[in-house]
């Protein structure tokens, strides 16, 4: 059996190697087989899913997708994140990135849940929401993907049928529900238990039924063009099942320094320049006198604070992502009670309750967002100026640019821009696509070798929930 001290190597090992590459391939001599029984534990396999699930979320995906949404601004001309903000996206651009997900995350996701579910319904549990939380960013990122082939290897000679991204956020929520009751079944149904091999709650289960939770949250708010009124009360219904009435039981991606830094600062400490905060951020933070923004943005080479244009990346030496998300052991949240605020805030106002509350919503998300990321109380100016709605006041608008702000760094920013148009964004006038892309193309491995790929190539068709 490993020892604990060896799955934390294993596991290290593989999120810096993927958290800081896009191009290289598969680290597969760095994961133990799944197929061999004298190396794998349940333990191995979940500190590898979500070491693999913390290299997604805060990687080349992430980086990328903020810098379609403006948040980042790719800065070294000739480098790959100049590509990235000339839209110049391929089918070549995410094959691994494409396959960590896959390869690296679901596979291990459905042999937890195959070979210890049984015995190990929290495993199974924490499997299961590991998986959505996985394939939900497969669907927004890509649109039509593999589901119940999905992560299955050989068993479909690699070639999963796609299925749409309609039935997938569908299947999520099942997904979901199947995870609450493994979670929820009692103590003494467990022949072995998640701890310290459970890097994000160490083996609260009541924590992974919250954050159960509001992931269902999430996805039915991504159908809040398709049907307004259903999703807005599927949220409502989902977040008051959660229960959740602070930051307490935030679900955070762990980092410890070293090789398993975080991958804002490991990625800064090995291609410096590469990337920086935008201009239209900063200037953001800035017109608001934000308190989070020394927080949020480091200090130029000037010693003030100052972004990179979307559209110029000639503009260097200005400000990267700031110490609260960019030190070596700093974490990055994954699905946390301010988000939970803004869906509800959202929710709230779309149909699902009176604009009174959904004000109140909203001035609760931003002021624990500002109280969590200072650590101190949010200054009655600002709160005056941005935490004070009501229903008299309250927008869509108001709701939405707050949570891009709150929401800094997290990839669900790129959903929530093209899902709601808020703020509206000018596309690069130097690109070689005419527009923002609007999803991902199919990865080029699927396009030539899975005849089950549903292949969609432009990059501005948008996905089944975007409809703006």
């Amino acid at each position: 059996m490993k020892t604990l001290k060896s799955i934390f190597k294993l596991s290290i090992m593989v999120v810096f190697a993927w958290g800081i590459t896009s191009c290289d391939g598969y680290l597969e001599d760095d994961i133990v087989s799944p197929n061999d029984p004298a190396e794998v534990t349940p333990e191995l396999l979940l500190s590898n899913v979500q070491v693999a699930t913390f290299a997604t979320y805060s990687g080349q995906l992430t980086r990328q997708s903020l810098v379609f949404a403006q948040q980042i601004a790719g800065t070294e001309e000739g480098s790959q994140s100049t590509e990235i903000a000339q839209y110049n996206v391929t089918e070549v651009t995410n094959e691994n990135e494409w396959e960590v997900i896959w390869a690296g995350s679901v596979v291990d996701c459905r042999n937890i849940i195959s070979d210890y579910g049984a015995e190990g319904p929290y495993y199974a549990g924490i499997a299961k929401v590991i998986m959505a939380l996985n394939i939900g960013l497969a669907t927004d990122l890509w649109g039509a993907v593999p589901f119940d082939e999905g992560g299955l290897g050989l068993e479909v000679d690699l070639q999963p049928q796609f299925e749409s991204q309609e039935v997938i956020l569908g299947k999520i929520q099942v997904l979901l529900d199947n995870a609450i009751a493994d979670l929820q079944r009692p103590l003494a149904d467990n022949a072995f238990v998640p701890g310290a091999d459970d890097l994000i709650f160490g083996g609260n289960v009541d924590n992974w039924i919250v954050t159960a939770y509001i992931l269902k949250a999430r996805y039915a708010n991504r159908l809040s063009e398709r049907d307004p009124a259903g999703s807005a009360a599927d949220v409502l219904a989902h977040l008051t099942s959660s229960g959740v009435t602070s930051s307490a039981t935030d679900a955070f991606m762990a980092f410890f320094g070293g090789n398993a830094a975080n991958q804002w600062d490991a990625f800064q400490s090995n291609r410096q320049g590469y990337y920086s905060v935008s201009e239209s951020f900063v200037n953001l933070l800035v017109d608001n006198d934000d308190p989070r923004l020394p927080f949020f943005v480091a200090e130029d080479g000037d010693g003030g604070f100052s972004g990179t244009p979307f559209d110029d990346p000639t503009i260097t030496g200005t400000s990267y992502v700031g110490s609260y998300y960019s030190t070596p052991s700093a974490p990055l949240p994954l699905v946390s009670y301010v988000e939970a605020k803004f869906l509800e805030a959202e929710a709230l106002l779309r149909g699902g309750g009176s604009a009174g509350d959904a004000a109140t919503a909203l001035n609760e998300a931003v002021i624990a967002s500002v109280e969590q990321v200072t650590g101190a109380a949010a200054p009655a100016d600002f709160v005056d100026a941005f935490a004070s709605e009501d229903a008299g006041s309250i927008t869509l608008e108001k709701i939405m640019t707050q949570k891009y702000i709150a929401m800094f760094i997290q990839i669900e920013v790129y959903a929530d821009q093209r899902r709601t148009d808020i703020p509206s964004l000018n596309p690069n006038p130097n690109a070689v696509n005419p527009g923002i892309p609007k999803r991902l193309p199919t990865p080029q491995s699927e396009r030539l070798y899975n005849p089950n790929a549903i292949v969609v190539g432009n990059i501005l068709l948008p996905v089944y929930w975007d409809v703006n």
